[in-house]
């Protein structure tokens, strides 16, 4: 079988999303993985007063692609961006731009995503645009593994809608943001918020639309920091990469060479607590100053607690510190953004699932020793990491023996002034 790098060669790659976080984490692992793909078309809308090709310039000047500037120079040539609106009839392309791509696109990544609730059944759009192309290859889209949350087994399938997708879209049409609001709840049923719900109707429309080309869709769960690109434990925001990107590579992969026209999901999960953990241990984050661990528990006393002992109080203590020091805290307003940030995915991280993943472990079966090479030494960090071990502990016999001593000191006054009294 074509080795990946050998299927790339050559090929011309339309990114729809690049602009966003995994979109832009796509584009740096294609062209630093597949040096010879030929072009990367890059559809972007105009935005706060920047163009398309000053957004897409703001992007490759960050540090995402410090490595890929130093290791091809003239790797800007091969990206071209390309003015659209993804909601807007056609795509807003220009008579050039359409040309361009339906004479030359062979591969579509489409990684761009909405959290507003009519906006994601533009995929309809986006996948009947591609059955103009005239020499695509493989539509690979990016959903997400919780787009059947609503029940608890998941297979790698597409699932009929929960109503007749016809009528929502032209419902959809008339009804203004306060009418969808209201219907809002009804509408999505089991599901914690829109964007799950949108993404399983795109699914379908997805599947529905594609039949005439190669589709694959990929299931990515909540995406954490990079495991090893373009350093180990990079992020940019409190969301990351994953395994996600390489999944969808191989995806694409497999689905050009075998040219099969059955649609394949691929669910991107794994078993939360387990690899968390082990991948902190593997990966240590670099100059840390708290052991990461992960505790599960279903009480809200326990939760609360340590909440308290283990964010707040040393956040509260940091800060003390800071200001001490003349620096301006910081990290009270850091553990309460990042509170905020655990609220939305409480949903996700108090409930389970259980993934079929027999289409990604095939994937993965299909690779060549080449394409499996990943390997990794941080000696120096897990040498750090050893030192830290012992710290929540510290801090947890120090903050009871404070507490006792306070307690104490209060009893002892107490009685003092008692004692005094009589």
């Amino acid at each position: 079988m074509v080795s990946m790098p050998e299927y790339c060669e050559g090929k011309n790659v339309r990114l729809i999303g690049a602009t966003s976080f995994l979109g832009k984490v796509f584009l740096e692992k294609l062209l630093i993985s597949y040096p010879k793909v030929n072009s990367v078309y890059v559809l972007v809308r105009q935005k706060s007063g920047q163009t398309p090709q000053e957004r897409v310039e703001e992007v490759l000047s960050g540090n995402l692609f410090d490595r890929l500037r130093n290791e091809s120079r003239d790797f800007r040539v091969k990206i071209t961006a390309i003015n659209s609106e993804l909601t807007q009839p056609k795509l807003a392309l220009s008579e050039e731009d359409k040309e361009v791509i339906t004479d030359s696109t062979n591969i579509i990544f489409h990684c761009a995503a909405t959290v507003r609730f009519n906006k994601n059944l533009r995929d309809a759009v986006q996948v009947s645009f591609a059955q103009q192309i005239k020499n695509l290859e493989v539509f690979m889209h990016v959903s997400t593994a919780y787009a059947y949350c609503n029940q608890k087994h998941i297979d790698e399938v597409v699932y009929p809608p929960p109503m007749d997708l016809k009528k929502l879209i032209d419902s959809l049409e008339w009804m203004d943001c306060g009418l969808v609001n209201d219907i809002m709840t009804k509408l999505i049923g089991h599901r914690p918020n829109t964007y799950i719900y949108t993404k399983a109707l795109a699914e379908y429309v997805v599947q529905q639309e594609g039949t005439k080309l190669n589709v694959e869709i990929v299931r990515p769960s909540i995406v954490g920091a990079s495991w090893k690109e373009h350093f180990p434990g990079w992020i940019d925001n409190f969301n990351g990469p994953s395994g996600l990107f390489i999944v969808s590579l191989v995806a694409a992969w497999y689905s050009g060479v075998n040219r099969s026209r059955n649609l394949m999901a691929y669910n991107c999960t794994t078993d939360t607590e387990y690899h968390v953990i082990s991948t902190f241990k593997r990966n240590p984050l670099e100059q840390t100053s708290k052991r990461p661990n992960v505790h599960l528990t279903s009480s809200h006393l326990l939760y609360h607690y340590w909440i308290a002992v283990s964010h707040k109080a040393p956040a509260f203590l940091y800060d003390i510190y800071l200001t001490m020091t003349g620096r301006s805290p910081r990290m009270m307003k850091t553990i309460t953004h990042l509170h905020k940030a655990m609220m939305l995915l409480e949903y996700f991280t108090s409930n389970s699932w259980i993934w079929n993943t027999e289409n990604v472990n095939m994937l993965m079966n299909q690779l060549n020793p080449e394409d499996k090479r990943l390997s990794i030494l941080m000696y120096s960090t897990r040498k750090h990491l050893n030192k830290l071990q012992d710290i929540p502990y510290d801090f947890n016999t120090i903050l009871v023996i404070l507490t006792w001593h306070i307690f104490i000191a209060r009893s002892q006054k107490f009685q003092a002034s008692s004692t005094m009294r009589y």
